[in-house]
């Protein structure tokens, strides 16, 4: 079987997924960025590396047997250290540090380039939870009105505008109004702040709700940095008083499907899987 390392970061998809490697009986590692600690309940063994030692990394994984790497969590940019870096990952830097100073999109490119040039594949996380991305179709009790589907429409738009310019993947949108989106700060502040402000902004009070939409960046990479949203997100789309969550269909994770749903349908909240 193929030997699978999984690049931890933050939360709970690295442990999901070797959940699923588990289930599989598929051999793998879990390489933890520093600093970066994923959720960890069952206290799997992990490999810490740095980004300033990557080559290091590289052939850590060859000693193991590593075929193919799989990226799961939330990191954001760490700084570098010149005096952490060691000779062999030194001859990187020609291709990584000017990625850094680029977008999102720029710099996971680079990272997978730099593995694939070291001789491992680099896969989705589709390729080893396949549930976790749904495909077209209401996944709720809740259905999306008339309304609902002309605010969808509208927040697709944005957030490919968004997405082109590489600032986010999401937007709140009610009524034909964008009323947020999704910046730095991430999901959970936009939803908060629409929850706090901006509910206030809707042309009809008592007019659609509206809807948070979440999709990848036109011409994203997908094996990295894939779009979630989980449990919480339904609660803050709740919060903030909206009808329902859209999604682009083989474009979004649901982190925890079964979980997610059930509090969406608790809250009578829908959740699409539109087709983009």
């Amino acid at each position: 079987m193929t030997k699978t390392a999984i690049i931890a970061g933050t939360g709970v998809l690295p442990g999901i997924l070797a959940d699923r490697l588990d289930e599989t009986n598929t051999p793998y590692v879990i390489a933890e960025l520093e600093g970066f600690a994923m959720e960890n309940p069952k206290g799997r063994p992990v490999e810490r590396f740095i980004v300033e030692r990557l080559a290091l990394l590289f052939d850590r994984f060859d000693d193991l047997g590593v075929e193919q790497v799989i990226f799961a969590g939330a990191v954001s940019r760490p700084a570098i250290d010149p005096e952490r870096i060691d000779p062999k990952t030194a001859t990187l830097l020609p291709v990584l540090l000017p990625a850094f100073q680029q977008g999102d999109d720029a710099l996971l490119r680079a990272v997978i380039a730099l593995f694939e040039d070291a001789g491992f594949s680099v896969v989705g996380v589709d390729s080893v939870a396949p549930e976790l991305v749904p495909g077209e179709g209401v996944l709720t009790t809740a259905q999306p009105s008339q309304d609902d589907k002309a605010d969808a429409d509208r927040a697709a738009k944005v957030v490919a505008g968004i997405g082109a310019l590489d600032v986010g993947q999401g937007a709140v949108v009610a009524q034909g109004l964008c009323l947020a989106i999704e910046t730095l700060p991430g999901t959970a502040a936009m939803l908060r702040w629409v929850a706090e402000v901006a509910k206030t902004c809707r042309a009809n009070p008592n007019g659609a709700k509206g809807v948070f939409f979440k999709a990848p960046k036109p011409g994203q990479e997908r094996r990295i940095d894939l779009p979630a949203i989980g449990p919480d997100t339904v609660v803050q789309a709740d919060a903030a008083d909206l009808a329902g969550i859209v999604i682009e269909a083989g474009g979004v994770m649901l982190l925890d499907p079964e979980a997610t749903i059930a509090e969406a349908n608790s809250r009578g909240l829908f959740i699409w899987a539109r087709t983009p």
